[in-house]
């Protein structure tokens, strides 16, 4: 079940990581009210899976899945850059999640 609710908490991260560019073009409370949302989610989720799993790997995976999960949507809604290196280091970093996982 923690791992369940750290992969969730992973994507309310990148829900969060959305809403805060919605925000800031469109500027309305109903974005605000979602980032708060999404961030607030994502934090409660953490914190339930690190009274299982160990801080360090939690935190690797979730930030793992927050950052790379926000550049591959940003690729895919907002039309950012989908350059072959930018995806190398996106795996580069899932990668090293994984690999925390594997030694821990």
């Amino acid at each position: 079940m923690a791992w369940f609710s750290l992969i969730l908490a992973g994507l309310f991260e990148m829900f969060g990581v959305v809403m805060i560019n919605k925000l800031h073009k469109d500027r309305n409370w109903q974005a605000l009210v979602l980032l708060i949302l999404g961030f607030g989610a994502s934090f409660l989720l953490l914190a339930y899976s690190m009274k299982t799993l160990p801080m360090g790997t939690a935190y690797a995976i979730w930030t793992g899945i927050g950052a790379s999960g926000g550049a591959i949507l940003g690729m895919v809604l907002y039309g950012e850059s989908k350059d072959w290196k930018r995806l190398v280091f996106i795996g580069m970093v899932l990668g090293a999640a994984v690999g925390l996982k594997l030694v821990s």
